[in-house]
C-alpha cells in the first residue's frame, strides 16, 4: 500500500472514530451532569473538522509536480498542520473558558456510570493514537503525526476528566467541580501539545536542518555507486510525505563531461530507487582534486 493510501486510510479512521465519540461523549456529559464529558465532546467535534482538513491536506500534497509548481504540493501539508494546529488551540480555550464558568456555578454531582464511559474512551483514544502516529511515522506526514497527537490530547482529557469525576463522587458534596477542574488542567494540555505539534511543522516550512540520519543514509547509498568517490554537501528540504535533495559528488576530474553527466544520472536514480521517500534529487558534479 502507497504512503498516500495509508495516510488516507488512517485519516478515515480518524474522521469516523471522533463523530462517535463526540456523541457518545455529548450524551454522556448532558444526563451524566459531567461538564468535563461534555468539554470531551466538544474536543471530539473539533477534531472531526480536524481531521477533514488532514484529509483534505494529504490528498492535494500528492497532487504530482506540475508547470506551476515543479516540486509538486508538498508544502501544504504543513499549512494544513498549522490549521489544526489552531483547531487544537480553538478547542483548549473553549474548554478552559466553559470550566471557569461552570467552576463559579453550582451544580450536581456527576452520575458514577460516567467513569465506565470515561474508561472505554481512554482505552480506544490511545488505541487510535497509536495506530495513526504508526502511520505518520510510516508515511512521513506532519499532517497525520497532528491528527495522532488530537487522538492522545482527547486521551489526556478523558483521563483528567476520569480523576475529576471520581474526586468528586468519593469526596461528595461541596466537590460538584472537581471535573471542572480537571478539564480546566486539561485545556493547558492541549495548548502545550499544541506547541509540540507547532514546531515541526514550522520548521518544515523553513526549512530547518533535521535530517541528519536521512543525510547518512543518502552517503551510504552513494558510497555504493561505482565511479562516486565521495559526497560533499547535502542538503534537504522535506515537503509532504517526501524529501527533496541536493548532493554534491565528488568523481574522478579526469573523465568527459558526458560521463560525469552519466554517473549524475545513474547516482539519482539509485538513491530513489534504494529510498523510496526521496522526491526531487538533484546531483553537483565535483572534479576530485588530488586525482
Amino acid at each position: 500500500m502507497s504512503h498516500e493510501k495509508k495516510a488516507i486510510k488512517a485519516t478515515y479512521f480518524s474522521i469516523v472514530g471522533n463523530t462517535c465519540l463526540a456523541i457518545i461523549k455529548g450524551f454522556a456529559g448532558v444526563f451524566g451532569n459531567s461538564y468535563a464529558l461534555i468539554a470531551d465532546a466538544i474536543e471530539s467535534t473539533t477534531d472531526i473538522f480536524a481531521s477533514f482538513l488532514v484529509l483534505f491536506g494529504i490528498k492535494y500534497s500528492n497532487k504530482p509536480a506540475d508547470k506551476n509548481h515543479p516540486y509538486g504540493h508538498g508544502r501544504a501539508e504543513p499549512l494544513v498542520t498549522f490549521l489544526v494546529v489552531g483547531f487544537l488551540i480553538t478547542s483548549a480555550t473553549i474548554i478552559a473558558y466553559e470550566s471557569i464558568i461552570n467552576i463559579q456555578s453550582p451544580h450536581d454531582l456527576p452520575k458514577s456510570w460516567t467513569l465506565f464511559v470515561l474508561g472505554a474512551i481512554i482505552i480506544w483514544k490511545e488505541y487510535s493514537f497509536r495506530l495513526v502516529m504508526k502511520r505518520s511515522i510510516e508515511t512521513n506526514s506532519s499532517s497525520l503525526r497532528a491528527d495522532a497527537w488530537h487522538h492522545r490530547s482527547d486521551a489526556i482529557t478523558s483521563v483528567a476528566a476520569f480523576i475529576g469525576i471520581s474526586i468528586a463522587l468519593i469526596l461528595g458534596s461541596g466537590y460538584e467541580s472537581a471535573d471542572d477542574w480537571a478539564a480546566l488542567f486539561a485545556s493547558g494540555f492541549i495548548l502545550y501539545n499544541s506547541y509540540l505539534i507547532f514546531r515541526p511543522a514550522l520548521g518544515e516550512i523553513m526549512d530547518e536542518h533535521l535530517n541528519d540520519d536521512l543525510i547518512e543514509e543518502i552517503r551510504r547509498v552513494s558510497y555504493q555507486v561505482e565511479g562516486i568517490k565521495d559526497t560533499e554537501k547535502c542538503f534537504i528540504r522535506k515537503a509532504g510525505m517526501k524529501y527533496h535533495v541536493d548532493l554534491h559528488a565528488i568523481v574522478d576530474a579526469n573523465i568527459s563531461v558526458k560521463e560525469g553527466h552519466d554517473l549524475a544520472h545513474k547516482l539519482k536514480d539509485t538513491l530513489r530507487k534504494e529510498i523510496p521517500e526521496l522526491g526531487h534529487v538533484l546531483i553537483h558534479v565535483e572534479p576530485d582534486n588530488y586525482s
